[in-house]
């Protein structure tokens, strides 16, 4: 399985490289120049990426929209709850910009709305919910290679495991038998005050418990716990 490269550029940290094939900016640096974004684009285009992905406080947006970066989304207050951020994209190559499942994702969206505000059991008493330790890194690896045949981050590696677990991601996983069998993880960023609740991953002789939503609710009880503002995945 191939990977991407987290790195600094400039001051900011990206993650590049052709197995997305893509830039994705993660953070921008608070005294990034005016011609970053050109800078950017720049890069992209040396390195023949087809796209460049790009989260930046609401501020910044203009200097990213003269370089050509679209606008998608934007999440109020994600910025230690106080700025908002917003999600741009610009497209070196325009079929990267073209959705060839929309229909299937609004549908995706319309059943999530629907249930929404419903009602979940409670966990069954074959699992138990824990945080993970450093351990189980072998184990957890094995899991998410078995679940994701590529990923854009590598989290079938187990240095990589470690090294997040160390600095700045809560890995919790569900136990039955004895054995994890389910995972989910809770990606900080303590300076904004937001996680990422994300990697999950359930084996396919244990899925259709609903192990996931019960991994995601302790994990939002224990990012509270964390002074977090904001959870998203």
């Amino acid at each position: 399985m191939s990977e991407d490269t987290v790195e600094e550029y400039l001051g900011s940290v990206i993650q590049h490289g052709p197995l997305n094939n893509r830039i994705y900016l993660m953070r921008l640096a608070q005294d990034a120049p005016a011609r970053f974004p050109e800078q950017l684009v720049d890069l992209a285009a040396r390195k023949n990426y087809a796209k460049i992905f790009a989260k930046v406080p609401k501020k910044a947006v203009g200097s990213f929209q003269q370089a050509g970066f679209v606008v998608e989304a934007e999440v109020p207050l994600f910025f230690a709850g106080q700025e908002h951020a917003v999600f741009l994209g610009h497209y070196l190559d325009p079929a990267r910009s073209r959705e060839d499942n929309a229909a299937t994702l609004e549908d995706i969206l319309a059943l999530a709305l629907t249930k929404q505000a419903g009602k979940y059991g409670a966990l069954d008493r074959r699992f138990c919910i824990r945080p993970c330790i450093e351990g189980d890194i072998p184990v957890m690896a094995g899991i998410y290679g078995r679940t994701f045949p590529s990923y854009p981050f590598p989290i079938h590696n187990p240095g990589y495991l470690q090294e997040t677990m160390a600095s700045h991601v809560q890995y919790f996983g569900v136990e039955a038998e004895g054995q994890l069998v389910a995972l989910a993880s809770a990606e900080m960023d303590r300076e904004a005050a937001n996680v990422e609740m994300t990697d999950f991953a359930t084996l396919p002789q244990w899925a259709g418990h609903g192990l996931a939503l019960h991994l995601l609710l302790r994990m939002e009880q224990a990012m509270g716990q964390e002074e977090i503002k904001t959870a998203y995945t």
